[in-house]
């Protein structure tokens, strides 16, 4: 799904024309022989028939339970201080919210939106600038398919995956710079 909203994320910022191709792929993806198998596994975790499905839903009901419990600042990164339940869910935002509270998913938030909207505030220079505009296309893509697959998967904030996080906030900060170079750029060429 993450892959999909990137490319989803490109056809739709520059590539308008690729849509119905993509939609036209994906059906097909649907009834390819050797694809029933993929989404056959696909259809049963979203009606909630496999067991790792309903074993996330434990997960979620057990998230919001420590979320209500712990909601400002959550219960921090050593571990849950109640026995009662455990502390990890396949969801970052959910994963955020026990960790740091709700007020530390609004400062996530806070900084997803910031990158967002200084990015889409450039965003006319680079459709002048084909060069740049394809690293600043990737780069957002990248960060786009990340927060969808972020509903479904806790790697890209969980210290257990350093790795993941690292490169998580590497691509919000390359994104970020590169949104600054063209606002420099725009700069220098105005004066």
């Amino acid at each position: 799904l993450g892959l999909a909203a990137g490319l989803g994320f490109v056809a739709v910022m520059r590539y308008r024309r690729l849509l119905p191709y993509m939609l036209v792929i994906g059906l097909l993806i649907l009834f390819l022989p050797f694809m029933q198998e993929y989404v056959a596994r696909f259809a049963e975790g979203f009606q909630g028939q496999d067991l790792a499905t309903q074993m996330r839903f434990g997960e979620y009901k057990d998230a919001w339970r420590l979320i209500q419990r712990y909601p400002m600042f959550g219960v921090g990164f050593a571990g849950t201080p109640d026995i009662d339940i455990y502390l990890g869910v396949a969801n970052v935002y959910l994963t955020i919210a026990q960790m740091m509270g709700l007020i530390g998913l609004l400062f996530f938030f806070a900084i997803i939106f910031v990158v967002f909207g200084y990015a889409f505030l450039h965003r006319n220079w680079f459709k002048t600038n084909p060069q740049q505009d394809a690293v600043w296309l990737g780069l957002h893509a990248a960060l786009v398919g990340g927060l969808v697959a972020g509903v479904f998967d806790h790697y890209l904030f969980n210290l257990e995956f350093h790795h993941a996080v690292t490169v998580f906030w590497f691509i919000i900060g390359l994104a970020t710079a590169s949104t600054r170079l063209a606002a420099k750029e725009k700069e220098n060429n105005e004066l």
